[in-house]
């Protein structure tokens, strides 16, 4: 069992509050978009990190982040990429590689859009996560995160964190 951290969407801030509700997680991962190498490195400070880079991301960043990630977590195929899509709308590139391969049973995870979003992919037999965005960058109202369980193959005990209110309409 391993209990999982979902962010994306940083740019370039942390919130401290972040390391309060990752506490217990075993693991954090990032959907792109860090921001700053000083992002990356303190998460990988706190727990073991797993992300891809996005497009806002130097080439710093993409040293050591790919622009995706295929892995198996507690029998949970997992696929993430920054810029993906959703169910029905998926990035033209993403959706080649979702029908060749999709994580069967597992996890479509992205990032980029700042709409958080939790929808299951019947066709493709998967769950699409993007945990929406956590940083001060962008058009989002509510700074938001995930944190859910992986264990022996099943998907449980998804939580939606909002971090509260970005204190403006747009940006």
């Amino acid at each position: 069992m391993k209990k999982i951290g979902l962010l994306s969407d940083t740019h370039s801030v942390l919130d401290d509050r972040i390391f309060e509700h990752f506490s217990e997680c075993d693991e954090i991962w990032h959907a792109g978009d860090f921001g700053s190498m000083d992002v990356v490195l303190k998460l990988q400070a706190f727990k073991p990190l797993r992300g891809v880079y996005g497009n806002i991301d130097n080439a710093e960043i993409q040293a050591v982040m790919p622009l995706d990630l295929r892995f198996s977590c507690e029998a949970v195929p997992v696929f993430m990429t920054h810029i993906g899509g959703y169910p029905g709308r998926y990035n033209p590139r993403v959706r080649k590689i979702l029908q060749d391969d999709p994580p069967k049973g597992g996890l479509f995870i992205c990032g980029h859009s700042h709409i958080l979003k939790v929808i299951p992919d019947k066709q493709f037999d998967f769950l699409h996560l993007n945990p929406g965005a956590c940083g001060n960058e962008g058009w989002h109202q509510v700074k938001t995160l995930m944190r859910f369980v992986l264990d022996a193959g099943s998907i449980r005990e998804l939580q939606i964190i909002e971090l509260g209110e970005l204190g403006r309409k747009y940006r």
